[in-house]
């Protein structure tokens, strides 16, 4: 009866659901795909998989793509003749997905309408899906559990301020988690929150966090060289990164890259945006201010180097990793505005040091986690982002602290691949056996 209401409820706003997806396709400069989202994958896409087992992850956008890449990896080696297959739900998840060049297939994920997870399903034949963090879709498991297909929840989180929602929806959520075949949570408390919103206690354990797994990249001074040539950083200049800034914080990182100018020394700020398109309003914000500018998509062949005092403002998507490379300090945005921050995990990983202001609940574990270990520092408010960025860019020595506990920050938490890499083997062993038990029944 439930799913009745529901599927009701999305026919009636199918209209509503098209007009908006076109309009922020349009509006991004993006391809709807709309034959994808209802679950029609091209034929030419199907062959690359056709004839083999296939797994398919779903990761909805940028970070989550991110953060499950090593599990891709991971099930690629642990099931070489299998296909793994990669959903995503945005345009910018989809983009990283293909540069990295991991998945066999990189595909849409379908809206959660009947017949387009259906036909979905039905035109790949998973033998397993795999469904990073909270993304809960009645009819996707309700027709995957039809079909035999088990699903897991990978690198689940509950946060603070979702945790309330689910739990006066439990009558909604309760049996949709009741058709994972194993909920691998990122912490204890996670744990328990999803047990307490409905799903089976016997099917939830605690795999830690899969954005933990990410790969060391201490550079040497020479690739650093050679990444702030690409970019056309000044060689010598201390690089500020402000990273992933949301509406009301370019301001605050312009503020700070402001003091550290005139706290003197040859600095340079790259700005990064979350959201590629804002570029052209965060260019007017840097106008207004009399500083000096180039766009990345500008920097063709040729094109000289910048000077100190300079800013690169980031309008292209999938090359954070490698301005964190080529960083001095990064600030994570998100995190002086109330949208909950982002993951300090990748900047770190280059062992730079990180600030983040105190908006943090989607990375509450992380940044709790950070801040014991010294890895990162905690700004209140714009004023106290300039006086860090100015001190930490005189004292090397202090950066370099940071940044080693950053680093061992990760080392001291990895596993989780191996511990949602054995759910993965336990679901798929219990398919096996269940089929080979049907299949004795029938003879």
């Amino acid at each position: 009866m439930i799913r009745f209401f529901y599927n009701l409820l999305l026919w009636l706003l199918l209209p509503v659901i098209a007009l908006y997806h076109a309009y922020r396709s349009v509006s991004r400069g993006r391809r709807m795909a709309f034959a994808e989202r209802f679950g029609f994958i091209p034929a030419s896409d199907l062959d690359r998989v056709r004839g083999a087992e296939v797994l398919l992850v779903h990761a909805v956008s940028v970070g989550e793509t991110i953060a499950v890449l090593p599990l891709l990896k991971a099930l690629k080696a642990r099931y070489p003749g299998k296909r793994v297959v990669l959903s995503n739900g945005t345009e910018t998840g989809r983009s990283v997905a293909l540069k990295s060049g991991v998945p066999d297939l990189c595909i849409y994920f379908p809206f959660d309408y009947p017949f387009a997870v259906a036909t979905m399903l039905e035109r790949l034949k998973p033998r397993l899906v795999v469904i990073m963090e909270t993304e809960i879709w009645p009819n996707f498991n309700h027709h995957a559990a039809r079909l035999g297909i088990p699903v897991v929840l990978a690198n689940g989180r509950i946060s603070d301020r979702s945790f309330g929602r689910y739990q006066r929806l439990s009558w909604f959520f309760a049996p949709v988690l009741r058709t994972f075949s194993a909920l691998c949570m990122q912490t204890a408390q996670d744990a328990s929150r999803i047990i307490a919103i409905g799903a089976p206690a016997g099917k939830v354990s605690v795999a830690g966090n899969l954005k933990y797994e990410i790969p060391l990249r201490e550079i040497s001074a020479a690739q650093s060289a050679a990444l702030k040539a690409e970019y056309r950083v000044p060689p010598e200049a201390f690089v500020f990164t402000g990273a992933s800034t949301h509406p009301g914080e370019e301001e605050l990182v312009l503020d700070a890259y402001q003091a550290l100018l005139a706290a003197g020394g040859d600095n340079f700020l790259v700005l990064v945006p979350r959201h590629p398109e804002r570029a052209a309003s965060v260019a007017e914000l840097i106008r207004k201010r009399g500083l000096s500018f180039r766009l990345r998509s500008s920097l063709v062949t040729g094109v000289p180097a910048a000077r100190p005092g300079e800013i690169l403002l980031l309008d292209t998507v999938g090359e954070l990793m490698k301005i964190f490379s080529l960083s001095d300090l990064v600030f994570m945005g998100g995190s002086l505005v109330p949208t909950g921050g982002h993951n300090p995990l990748e900047p770190a990983s280059c062992g730079v040091p990180v600030l983040f202001g105190p908006h943090m609940e989607n990375f509450r574990e992380i940044a709790a986690g950070f801040l014991s270990y010294g890895a990162a520092l905690k700004v209140a408010d714009g004023n106290a982002l300039s006086e860090q960025v100015v001190t930490l860019a005189r004292d090397a020595e202090l950066r370099q602290t940071i940044g080693g506990q950053g680093l061992k920050i990760l080392q001291d938490n990895s596993g989780a691949t191996d511990r949602h890499l054995a759910a993965v083997d336990r679901c798929l062993n219990e398919r096996t056996a269940s089929e080979a038990a049907q299949g004795r029944t029938r003879g």
